[in-house]
C-alpha cells in the first residue's frame, strides 16, 4: 500500500514493503486448504533458499530465534558447555544456548565493523567451549578466515547468526555457509520479510534428519509424510518450529524478487553514504565501514556519533521533524541476565562505547528518494556539540591498524 508523502508526513524507521505476488500466493495457499506448516509454499521456499545459497538443506522456522534454538539442540548443548557470543548483539543469540544450560561467554566487537573481534577469541576459549556464534552486523561479514581457523584449531563448532546478512559475501562466499549451521530472519525489519519468520541452514547433510525431527516436535513425522515409515512417534527432544504456509506464501513472493529487493536497498544505502559524507567528516561522525573483501547485504544504515549526547540529540532532532531514527543493541554482558554469567562493566569496552553512540536511520525497501532527502537534509542540519564539550570516548581508532584493510564505499 502506498503511504502518503508530504512535508509533514512521518518517515518511519521501518515500513514493511510488498514487492510481488504476496497476496496472490496467500490466496493460493488458502485455496489449497493447507495453511499449516510445511505446505506447498514452505517447500518452494526451502527449494529456493537451497538453490540460491547452495546449501544442503534449508528449513523455515517461526523466527530466527527458533532457528538458533534448533541449533542449540542439534549441538547437544547442555550444562557445563560454554558458548562464545558477541556482546553487541540481540538477546536471542545468548538465549538459545542459555535455555539448554550453557554458560554464555561474551566477546567484544571490532571498532570498525561492530563484528565479533576475532583477536579476542583465543583468550576466551576453554576446554568447555562448545561453539562460537557470530553475528554479521549490518550485513557485513565477520573476519571469517581467522574465525574458521581458530574454531578448527580448537575443535569447536562455528555457528552463524545471519539475521542481517542474507546474500552478503565474505571473499566471494555467501554468509551463512561458513559455519556448521546458520540462522536467518524474515522479521518485518529484515531485507526479505514474512512478518515473523526465519530459517535454519544446515551445511552438513548429516544433520538434516535430526533437524527435521527437532522441528516437528521431536517426532519422525517428516519421514512418515515421505512414506519412509508407516507411523510416526516421539523420538527426540523438539518443539513446534514450523511457520504457517500462509507466511511461507508471503515469503516466497519476496524470495522470487530477492535481486530486485537487494538492488533497491543498495540504492538507499549508497544515497545515504554519499549525501552524509561531508557532514560526517565535519562533525566527527563515523559512517559504516565495509572491508574491501566483503560484499555487504545492505541491511541497515547507521552513524556512530561522537558521544551519547550527540546521538540522543540527533534522534530528538529528527523526531521533531517527523523522522524516526533509533539506537541499537545494549551490551548483553551489562544486562540483568548478562550479570548472571559474570558480565561486568569494562569487559567489552568497544561494545559499551558503540552502544552509547550508534544511531540507525530509516531504512526499508520502499523508502522513496523524497523521504530519504528529508532524512539526509535533516541530519545535515544537525550540528554536533563542540568536541570540547564531549566526554572522551575510548581510543577505538588505535585498534584499527591491527585489523584488515578497510574502505569507505
Amino acid at each position: 500500500m502506498k503511504q502518503p508523502e508530504g512535508p509533514n508526513s512521518l518517515v518511519p524507521f521501518n515500513r514493511p514493503s510488498l514487492i510481488g505476488k504476496e497476496f496472490a500466493y496467500m490466496a493460493e495457499a488458502l485455496e489449497e486448504m493447507h495453511i499449516s506448516g510445511d505446505g506447498e509454499f514452505s517447500k518452494r521456499c526451502h527449494a529456493r533458499l537451497e538453490q540460491v545459497l547452495s546449501v544442503p538443506r534449508a528449513l523455515l522456522t517461526t523466527s530466527c530465534t527458533h532457528a538458533l534454538e534448533m541449533i542449540a539442540l542439534l549441538l547437544n548443548v547442555q550444562p557445563g558447555c560454554e558458548v562464545i557470543v558477541p556482546s553487541f548483539a540481540f538477546a536471542s543469540i545468548a538465549n538459545a544456548f542459555a535455555l539448554r544450560g550453557a554458560k554464555i561467554v561474551f566477546a567484544d566487537v571490532r571498532p570498525d565493523t561492530m563484528n565479533i573481534d576475532e583477536s579476542k577469541l583465543p583468550g576466551l576459549i576453554t576446554g568447555r567451549t562448545r561453539a562460537v556464534a557470530v553475528v554479521h552486523y549490518a550485513g557485513v561479514g565477520c573476519e571469517m578466515d581467522p574465525i574458521v581457523s581458530i574454531c578448527q584449531d580448537h575443535g569447536i563448532v562455528l555457528v552463524e547468526d545471519n539475521a542481517h546478512g542474507l546474500f552478503g559475501k565474505y571473499r566471494g562466499q555467501l554468509l551463512g555457509t561458513f559455519g556448521l549451521m546458520s540462522a536467518l530472519s524474515f522479521h518485518e525489519t529484515k531485507n526479505l520479510i514474512a512478518g515473523e519468520g526465519g530459517a535454519i541452514l544446515l551445511n552438513d547433510p548429516a544433520l538434516i534428519e535430526r533437524a527435521e525431527i527437532i522441528r516437528e516436535k521431536g517426532t519422525n513425522r517428516a519421514r512418515f509424510h515421505r512414506g519412509e515409515i508407516d507411523k510416526y512417534t516421539w523420538v527426540d527432544l523438539g518443539s513446534s518450529y514450523l511457520p504457517s504456509d500462509l507466511l511461507a506464501a508471503f515469503l516466497f513472493a519476496q524470495l522470487e524478487c530477492w535481486q530486485r529487493i537487494q538492488s533497491l536497498r543498495e540504492a538507499v544505502w549508497r544515497r545515504y553514504h554519499w549525501a552524509l559524507q561531508d557532514w560526517a567528516a565535519q562533525n566527527g561522525v563515523t559512517r559504516p565501514v565495509v572491508p574491501e573483501h566483503c560484499q555487504q547485504a545492505y541491511h541497515m544504515y547507521y552513524l556512530v556519533m561522537p558521544s551519547r549526547q550527540a546521538r540522543d540529540g540527533l534522534i530528538e532532532f529528527l523526531k521533531a521533524r517527523g523522522i524516526h531514527a533509533a539506537f541499537h543493541y545494549q551490551p548483553l554482558h551489562l544486562s540483568r541476565m548478562g550479570h548472571q554469567y559474570g558480565g561486568r562493566a569494562g569487559d567489552c569496552p568497544v561494545s559499551e562505547d558503540v552502544s552509547e553512540r550508534l544511531v540507525r536511520l530509516p531504512f526499508f525497501n520502499s523508502l522513496s528518494p523524497h523521504e530519504q532527502s528529508r532524512v539526509t537534509n535533516s541530519v545535515c542540519a544537525f550540528n554536533c556539540p563542540p568536541r570540547d564539550h564531549l566526554a572522551p570516548s575510548p581510543a577505538c581508532g588505535d585498534k584499527l591498524s591491527r585489523h584488515a584493510p578497510l574502505r569507505q564505499p
